[in-house]
């Protein structure tokens, strides 16, 4: 009989899970499973509660992701209201996107990726962390921190706090900016321009070391779904989906989010709390598509601010058209850095995000409203329905990881199957298995929301390992 390798916790990710490597006899690898192992109920324990109370609410799902949350409950809300919120209103919520967005990619390639790509995938376990960077490379490590900070300290300028913050209303935010505000996040953009552009360097200097990863990091053609505008311009708050597949050909769009259940279809699976979405033309499973910074510079025709698509285009001279390769993963999200960057310097300079009017007032006008943004990690997706008195009787949340999770286990089958063996087990072939889930930079406790019934499998088992009965 063969073996099972289990890998109980995936390291340097948001969330709990762990990774099943089965071997046949010879010790090669026959199968694996990315098994998420925490679930949330939020889509259940907010029914009852009043629409307007679901962006504080759901903001609560994750401290990386809360903006995301809040704005993309908000936007279903103000589809409840039926309402078109101010324009100075929109600007700043995009303008506090972007700030999520540098946070957000900061924390993931500096804090749980860079100890791979900077020390090594077979370096010393003990030292490949941020501890160890901040030893080895100090300029990257102080560089990470200080990008990173610029992001919450404009999240915290915008919205009164750094995490979980109440600014971004139904029908808009609570407060307009001040022109003090304005000019002190003007003055801190130059430095977080310069240290992205000097860690895009630092990257692309670095890609020839990594000739496996890149072959077989999750490698493989499927769909890719992202937002863009009616000139296929990269948007990360508003925008039309669109899906293409792996040779660029599109697939499909979503232009009113309420139509989105037309295109995805949600699966449970057996042995995971982890829904699995999937194109619905093409049915489940074969219908796999990937959300996030890869697949937005696939979807996407440009970005729109100069810096990131001067990069963009060295991007794809390097990689092709269509990037298939999840390794890439981190070098989209450097130039996802860039693009958030400048288009900030872009917004802070409109004269009407200014205004002082930044909220519409309504009541419930439409018994149903969904939001559809870019979160760091890929499209989000909340819908609400809610009855005459404003009550939600119904949610669903199509969270970025859970878009990837159809793919993330594909990979993570490529990567065992190219590193792993059974005969030699080699601590850097495990933690290249882990690695090719953080190349996706998921995020759990966002993503595990049930559908339909959650998923469980019971096992009896004896004294000697065997399943003696399984349900």
């Amino acid at each position: 009989m063969g073996q099972t390798i289990r890998i109980h916790h995936v390291t340097r990710i948001e969330g709990h899970a762990r990774i099943d490597i089965h071997l046949d006899e010879a010790g090669k690898v026959r199968s694996t499973q990315f098994h998420v192992t925490q679930v949330r109920g939020f889509e259940k324990f907010t029914e009852g509660r009043p629409y307007y109370e679901m962006p504080a609410i759901t903001a609560r799902i994750c401290g990386i992701c809360p903006v995301s949350h809040l704005l993309a409950s908000a936007k279903a809300c103000d589809a409840v209201m039926a309402v078109q919120i101010p324009e100075a209103a929109r600007l700043l919520r995009e303008l506090l996107h972007c700030a999520q967005f540098v946070q957000s990619h900061a924390l993931s390639f500096f804090y749980l990726s860079a100890p791979d790509l900077l020390l090594g995938f077979d370096s010393d376990p003990a030292a490949r962390n941020v501890l160890g960077l901040i030893e080895k490379h100090p300029e990257a490590a102080r560089d990470g921190i200080a990008l990173r900070r610029f992001g919450q300290q404009t999240i915290e300028r915008l919205a009164g706090e750094r995490v979980h913050p109440a600014w971004v209303v139904p029908g808009g935010v609570n407060k307009a900016m001040s022109v003090d505000t304005r000019d002190l996040i003007l003055s801190d953009l130059p430095l977080a321009h310069s240290i992205i552009r000097r860690t895009l360097r630092l990257f692309k200097s670095m890609l020839d070391q990594f000739p496996a990863e890149s072959e077989v990091f999750g490698n493989m053609p499927t769909l890719h779904a992202g937002l863009v505008d009616a000139d296929g311009r990269l948007q990360i708050y508003d925008g039309m989906v669109r899906f293409i597949d792996s040779a660029g050909k599109t697939a499909g769009r979503i232009t009113r989010p309420r139509e989105y259940a037309k295109w995805i279809g949600e699966a449970a699976m057996p042995d995971s709390y982890l829904k699995a979405p999937y194109f619905k033309p093409l049915g489940y499973p074969e219908g796999i598509y990937r959300v996030g910074p890869l697949a937005r510079l696939n979807v996407a025709e440009s970005c729109g601010t100069s810096d990131a698509d001067r990069e963009l285009l060295e991007y794809r001279q390097r990689l092709g058209r269509v990037v298939n390769g999840s390794f890439f993963y981190h070098y989209a999200r450097l130039i996802e850095a860039l693009y958030a960057i400048e288009r900030m310097e872009e917004l802070l300079h409109l004269p009407e995000i200014l205004d002082k009017h930044v909220r519409a007032e309504a009541g419930v006008n439409s018994l149903e409203g969904v939001g559809i943004i870019e979160a760091p990690r890929g499209v989000l997706i909340h819908h609400y329905r809610v009855n005459e008195q404003g009550a939600i009787t119904g949610a669903n949340l199509i969270v970025a990881t859970g878009h990837n999770n159809l793919a993330i286990n594909h990979s993570v089958q490529q990567v065992a199957e190219r590193f792993v063996d059974g005969m030699k087990l080699q601590e850097g072939a495990l933690n290249r298995v882990n690695a090719v889930v953080r190349a996706y930079d998921p995020c759990l406790s966002c993503s595990t929301h049930a559908f339909g019934k959650p998923a469980y499998r019971l096992r009896l088992v004896g004294a000697g390992g065997e399943v003696i009965e399984e349900t």
